[in-house]
């Protein structure tokens, strides 16, 4: 019973360390002096994953496509007292994405995170409806896009001794979304992606994850595309 009890003693322990670390109690400043840029992070998941990074202690480079969502964005995230800037970003445009990486470096000095969360998903339907013009679009967006952002920053990262890239897939890349064939492709060359990455990249002493969430309600899941899911109930809306 004596040894029971102190088992239970030391999960009750790691379960509260848990939680004052997903609270935020352990882990303030745990970016102090960090660097990190987030694609497409004026709403939704990319907003979040940028309030977060500064709530931890890092400068943040917020961006989006529209100027007004990220003067938005970042008025919203100063007014909580954290270390945030904003620019216009379209990650398919190599202009835009040499401002946001020029942006970060003469704000706060260099870079050590990139985050690449923007997506587009222009198409649903049957995959061989799909057109060449929406091929396109969707990976050269959501997969090359993503590949040269993150080369990027890389000769950042390297000057800084090293980095962290986290690549935002989607559950679609191991369940497919019913009716987002191209969407669902997309998410699967990011795993992809992310493998040959931080085999290539370690060396630099720079890290790649990738994250896949399952269906989140933001602004980008809510136009309504039935589909079931494996574990038996429907959801209206597109993906995370």
């Amino acid at each position: 019973m004596r040894k029971a009890g102190l088992l239970l003693g030391g999960c009750v322990r790691s379960w509260k360390s848990v939680r004052m670390a997903s609270s935020g109690v352990a882990r303030r400043d745990l970016l102090a002096n960090k660097v990190a840029l987030v694609t497409a992070s004026t709403d939704g998941i990319g907003l979040a994953i940028a309030r977060r990074l500064a709530q931890d202690g890092a400068h943040v480079v917020v961006s989006s496509r529209k100027q007004q969502n990220v003067d938005r964005a970042v008025a919203a995230l100063q007014g909580e007292g954290l270390s945030v800037t904003g620019t216009v970003c379209h990650v398919g445009k190599a202009e835009d994405r040499e401002r946001l990486v020029t942006t970060a470096v003469k704000r706060y000095g260099g870079i050590d995170i990139l985050v690449s969360n923007a997506a587009v998903n222009p198409f649903f339907g049957n995959l061989m409806d799909v057109t060449e013009e929406v091929w396109d679009k969707i990976l050269g967006i959501n997969v090359k896009a993503m590949a040269l952002m993150t080369k990027a920053v890389v000769p950042e990262m390297e000057k800084r001794g090293g980095g962290s890239v986290v690549i935002v897939a989607s559950i679609a890349a191991y369940t497919p979304f019913p009716g987002l064939g191209p969407y669902n492709v997309s998410k699967t060359a990011l795993l992809g992606l992310g493998k040959n990455l931080a085999m290539e990249l370690a060396q630099s002493n720079i890290r790649v994850n990738c994250l896949a969430p399952g269906i989140i309600k933001t602004n980008f899941s809510q136009v309504r595309v039935p589909f079931s899911c494996s574990c038996g109930w429907t959801r209206q809306e597109r993906r995370a």
